[in-house]
């Protein structure tokens, strides 16, 4: 294994200058030209302990969503998981910091942040105040301003729409959670919906009586509003359903099975984001696969991006998905 006087003889610099570069001593003093020829003597020798890993520090992670709100939606979670193992893996420096605790208690010394959840308008501007550096996950409330990571929700919307209208689906359904603006404090469309909406409507297949939405994501909400379609439709519920989140089309499922509605014979089913129990709920649910680890992955590098090579430029990145065909559909 290669160390740091390999790479100071084969560089031709000091041992202690050598180190304190790989180290990313910020008080030395050395040319671009110096810290190049030393980096790729060390990558040359395989030495990458501190070449490819910078420690990065005062990095706040806002996790803006309640205790509630991450237990009923498993999505969130594994967010929060993914991104404390992606800071250890890139030696970044990670403090948590939840919607509870208010935005003034963010320390003002920050470097950067991560972000995931819903800021209002009087958070977003506190942030600008504070930092230049941060990303945003799932959502983008700042494009000019700062970078984001997310599923193409509308794209998923439009292939689960194409999905049902190639095999023969007119009378289509949809049932999910809404958006709370946090600066009105009221309920809007979620951005599934609002494809949903625009989509069907361009193919004049909308009907405003297939579109159950109430404020949550969790299995409850899904079983209520589809008991409520049931209730409502009788012999006239679609041929097919495109669910917003698995938890809510596993409480849709649980519906349909209780009313003896054969599924996918009757009604057909397809949700976002696989989580584990989709494989295992009666029938297996089919779903898009939304690739969680490489969303905060490419969270955690957009950010270093910003920090270590001081990208200017604002980006907005979004994370392709894969239908997993299962037996709802």
């Amino acid at each position: 294994m290669a160390t740091i006087k390999d790479v100071a003889k084969l560089s031709g610099f000091s041992v202690t200058t050598v180190s304190r570069v790989l180290n990313n001593d910020s008080t030395l003093s050395v040319s671009d030209e110096t810290r190049e020829k030393i980096y790729q003597a060390a990558d040359q020798l395989n030495y990458r302990k501190k070449t490819v890993r910078p420690h990065i520090k005062n990095i706040a992670f806002l996790y803006w969503l309640t205790d509630k709100e991450e237990l009923e939606d498993v999505y969130f979670k594994t967010i929060r998981l993914e991104i404390e193992q992606f800071a250890k893996k890139y030696n970044v420096d990670l403090h948590v910091y939840k919607i509870n605790q208010g935005i003034e208690v963010i320390p003002k010394d920050i470097e950067g942040f991560i972000a995931v959840g819903a800021f209002s308008s009087r958070e977003l501007n506190y942030l600008k105040e504070l930092t230049p550096y941060g990303v945003f996950i799932d959502s983008s409330p700042e494009p000019g301003y700062y970078d984001s990571v997310r599923p193409d929700l509308n794209y998923i919307t439009e292939s689960a729409l194409d999905y049902f209208i190639h095999h023969g689906h007119t009378e289509i359904g949809f049932i999910g959670g809404t958006y709370h603006n946090p600066d009105s404090d009221q309920e809007e469309l979620d951005i599934r919906e609002k494809r949903f909406r625009s989509y069907l409507q361009e193919k004049n297949l909308l009907n405003e009586d297939y579109i159950f939405v109430h404020r949550g994501f969790q299995v409850e909400n899904g079983y209520n509003l589809m008991k409520k379609a049931i209730n409502k439709l009788g012999e006239n519920l679609p041929t097919a359903f495109f669910i917003a989140a698995d938890p809510i089309a596993v409480g849709s499922l649980q519906a349909l099975n209780e009313s003896g509605i054969s599924i996918p014979k009757r009604v057909s089913i397809i949700s976002i984001n696989n989580i584990s129990i989709a494989k295992y709920v009666s029938p297996p649910l089919t779903t898009f696969h939304i690739d969680i680890k490489e969303i905060c992955k490419s969270a955690i590098e957009l950010l270093l991006e910003q920090k270590t090579n001081k990208r200017k430029v604002v980006k907005t990145l979004y994370i392709g998905s894969e239908l997993i065909l299962r037996k709802s559909t």
